[in-house]
């Protein structure tokens, strides 16, 4: 009876670290191109949800520009903010968030973004996931931190900023996607306003209780420890994780303990 008491917790124990317990708040990102609700991932990474949540809190995404779109890949925002004029004003940001390489970069997920060769160096630009990006983001500069998910049709907002024609402004906005822009604008020097830039109007919680769409089952990063180092990089931004390292501890731990209670009832 002991011995199956003593099991069952070992069991029970690996199969809570298996999958994720889902939680999370809503997060509503309002464009001018149309709404996208995200549902963030509070419990499995904690730390990046509160560092995102502060900057929504704060109201440091009104007027935020999406700066940076590659087709296939990722679309990009969170900071640069257009208060009338041109060039962007960079967003205040405060200190960086610790790495939590914990999920995988699918398509529909939300990462964030953060320095080449400095994992712990996120603050508050973030990107979605055009596609299935795990292989090349998964594993580099300590994995790009996953920490939330668009839910319903969503990425049907997402994907029509990804095709947004694209114009090479310089630096963070060598991949910026405008409205109603031509070549021919481009050509001419037209400066790019309120008409033509992707905006974030605001970006809202509009659920907080932590217990919506728990039926969510984000992968986890299995890819954290591999060496590939793509040159790919979003801008600013790298993230991952180490779950089947736990899970083989956890089945280590659990053959131990059986085995010294089995040599004590001999």
């Amino acid at each position: 009876m002991k011995n199956n008491l003593l099991l069952g917790f070992c069991l029970l124990t690996l199969s809570l670290s298996v999958s994720h317990i889902v939680k999370a708040t809503v997060v509503e990102v309002r464009t001018v191109v149309g709404d996208f609700q995200v549902n963030l991932f509070d419990d499995v990474t904690p730390q990046t949800v509160n560092n995102f949540l502060d900057y929504v809190n704060s109201g440091a995404y009104a007027n935020n520009v999406v700066h940076r779109s590659v087709p296939g890949f990722v679309v990009q925002m969170g900071g640069f903010t257009y208060n009338n004029a041109f060039p962007l004003d960079e967003v205040a940001t405060g200190a960086p968030v610790v790495n939590e390489p914990e999920l995988s970069n699918l398509r529909g997920t939300i990462a964030m973004a953060k320095l080449s060769g400095n994992p712990d160096s996120a603050t508050s630009q973030f990107f979605v996931n055009l596609e299935n990006n795990a292989t090349v983001l998964d594993p580099q500069n300590g994995g790009f931190s996953v920490f939330g998910q668009v839910l319903g049709n969503g990425m049907e907002v997402v994907d029509a900023i990804a095709n947004l024609s694209r114009f090479n402004f310089g630096g963070a906005l060598a991949e910026l996607p405008l409205r109603d822009y031509s070549t021919t604008d481009a050509t001419n020097n037209v400066v790019p306003n309120d008409d033509n830039f992707v905006i974030i109007t605001d970006i809202v919680v509009i659920d907080a209780t932590r217990v919506t769409n728990s039926d969510l089952n984000p992968a986890s990063n299995t890819l954290i420890d591999s060496s590939s180092e793509q040159p790919t990089n979003p801008d600013g931004g790298d993230s991952s994780g180490g779950g089947s390292i736990n899970i083989v501890l956890l089945i280590g731990l659990a053959l131990i303990i059986r085995l010294r209670y089995l040599r004590k009832t001999n």
